[in-house]
This record gives structure tokens, C-alpha cells and sequence, in this order.
């Protein structure tokens, strides 16, 4: 596949999985709020598994478990990241390759559950992953379907999700969580209560954009601000949190949030260079069809 929807495709879903790989193996996972959440297991643990609580959730062996599940995933992360680099092949390779988008797509979505429910089942929060955990089967849709059969209202309806449930938070329908209003001051050096009126008007952008793309007289401009702002709130859990005497750790744990959030930017520019195809295809098939259009009139002459 030559098109470049491929290809932004392929960076968006090594980038989420490379960059969830390294959350998983290096730092942690929010596993344990489902895991230790004694409402919904306790029952389980002392009447299956036989165990009382306390030692449940006290135990090393326990956290053993937890600890390997996270590593697990991790490698799954990893392994589907790598698979990227032979969809384009033929054999059993692209087959497994294709399985393991699959399998790394519901492991995002699981992880994203388990966000959401660390905010007390928020589904603006499990929403606002969309982006993420939708890039890799819109790839293995694209290679099993066909570029040109590229779902464009699917992916239309993705992105506006991920920008109306980061607009939830910035504009207070939810609590503004405080690392936002931190790494927009820490990036642009402003006061609080300013940085609350930016997070305020770029979560109205939010909602604004997320309809305009459904536009087609505006959709094109309002996807590329979704390109730019997308890229910017990726790139400020770098900036918001950047410490040059402690560079290697900053990169360490604060790159990776911004890998994995590379389809917040790429998924619009996407939508975008399919448009561009698309509007170009049909170009290309009017120019063809000049010539017998003009041979049908002289005949009817």
C-alpha cells in the first residue's frame, strides 16, 4: 500500500502500543482499581478463591500477580507495536500481525476502563481514549478491507468523541483535573485563574470542532486545528513536566504520554489526506468521462 492513509495509520498504532509498552513495563498500570476493589470482589475472593480480604489485598503473592498482568500486557503492547512493521507482507507473519491489533485494541480498551472507573466510571474518561484505542483496527480494517474503503463517518465520529471528552474536563463538566490547569501554566507561564479561562476556551473549541467536521464546507479547517491541537496537548505532558537536571527521567516517564497520544494529531490528518484522495479520485473520473460525455452529444447531434 502506497497511500499515505496507510502510512499515518501504521505510525498512530506503533506509536499507542510502543508508548502503553513502555507505561506497562517501566512504570504501572491502573490495574489494582479493579483488582483491590473490594465491593465488587471481595465476595468473590473469600467465597471462590477462599482467601479472607485483608490477606488478599496485603499479600505479596497478590501483588506478584498484579505486577505480571501489567507485565503481561506490556508485552502484548510491545509484540503488537512490532507486528506493524510486517502487515504489509504476505503469510503467516501479517496473519499473526493482524490477530495482535486485535488483541492490543481490547487491551487498550480494557485499560481505558480501568481509567474510567478510577474516576469513578466517568465515561467521558473511558471515551476520550477513542482515538487510541480505535487506531489499530481502523489499520487492520484498512489492510483487510482496502484503503478505499476507508470508514470516514467511523472515524469522523472517533476523533469528535476524544476532543468533546477532553472539552468535558477543560470546560468543568467534569472536575478540571489539576494536571491540566499545571501543565498549562508550567507551559506557558501564566497565573491560575488564566489558565482556567484558556482550558475553559479550548474546551468550547473542543465541541466546536468535533461538530465542524461533519461540515463538509468547514470540516477541512476544523481538522486542521484538530492536527494542531492535537499535537500541542500531546506534546505538554512532555513540556508541563520538563526538568533539565532530571532529563533522563522526565523523558522516561513523560515521553511515552506523549507517544501514545500520537492519534489525537494523526487520526484528523488522516481524515484529511483521505479527502484529499477521495476528492482527487473523483477528479480523475470526471476528466475520463469528458471524452465519452462528448462523444454522446455529437452522437445525439
Amino acid at each position: 500500500m502506497k497511500s499515505k492513509i496507510y502510512l499515518y495509520l501504521s505510525i498512530s498504532t506503533f506509536c499507542v502500543f510502543i508508548g502503553r509498552a513502555t507505561q506497562h513495563l517501566v512504570w504501572d498500570a491502573p490495574f489494582r482499581t479493579l483488582l483491590w476493589d473490594e465491593g465488587l470482589l471481595k465476595g468473590f475472593v473469600e467465597n471462590i478463591m477462599g482467601y479472607d480480604w485483608f490477606n488478599y489485598v496485603t499479600s505479596p503473592t497478590t501483588d506478584t500477580w498484579i505486577n505480571g498482568s501489567i507485565t503481561a500486557f506490556g508485552i502484548l503492547y510491545l509484540l503488537a507495536a512490532l507486528s506493524v512493521f510486517v502487515l504489509h507482507k504476505e503469510g503467516i507473519l501479517k496473519q499473526i500481525g493482524l490477530k495482535l491489533q486485535i488483541f492490543g485494541a481490547l487491551g487498550l480498551m480494557f485499560l481505558a476502563f480501568l481509567y474510567s472507573k478510577e474516576k469513578f466510571m466517568q465515561l467521558g474518561q473511558l471515551l476520550e481514549y477513542s482515538a487510541q484505542f480505535t487506531a489499530p483496527l481502523l489499520l487492520w480494517y484498512v489492510i483487510t478491507y482496502k484503503e478505499e474503503r476507508f470508514p470516514l463517518i467511523f472515524a469522523k465520529v472517533v476523533i469528535a468523541l476524544t476532543f468533546i471528552c477532553h472539552g468535558l474536563y477543560a470546560v468543568g463538566f467534569y472536575p478540571v483535573p489539576g494536571k491540566f490547569v499545571d501543565m498549562t501554566i508550567a507551559t506557558i507561564g501564566v497565573t491560575e485563574s488564566t489558565a482556567k479561562t484558556l482550558l475553559l476556551v479550548a474546551g468550547i473549541m473542543d465541541f466546536i470542532v468535533a461538530i465542524g467536521i461533519f461540515i463538509p464546507r468547514i470540516a477541512k479547517p476544523m481538522l486542521i486545528y484538530m492536527v494542531v491541537w492535537g499535537t500541542l496537548t500531546s506534546m505538554a505532558r512532555l513540556t508541563g513536566h520538563f526538568h533539565i537536571e532530571f532529563l533522563g527521567n522526565t523523558l522516561l516517564q513523560w515521553l511515552p504520554a506523549v507517544i501514545y497520544r500520537v492519534p489525537h494529531a494523526l487520526l484528523p490528518l488522516i481524515i484529511l489526506q483521505y479527502l484529499k484522495e477521495y476528492e482527487g479520485s473523483q477528479s480523475l473520473n470526471l476528466r475520463e468521462k469528458i471524452p465519452y460525455l462528448i462523444r454522446k452529444v455529437e452522437i445525439v447531434k
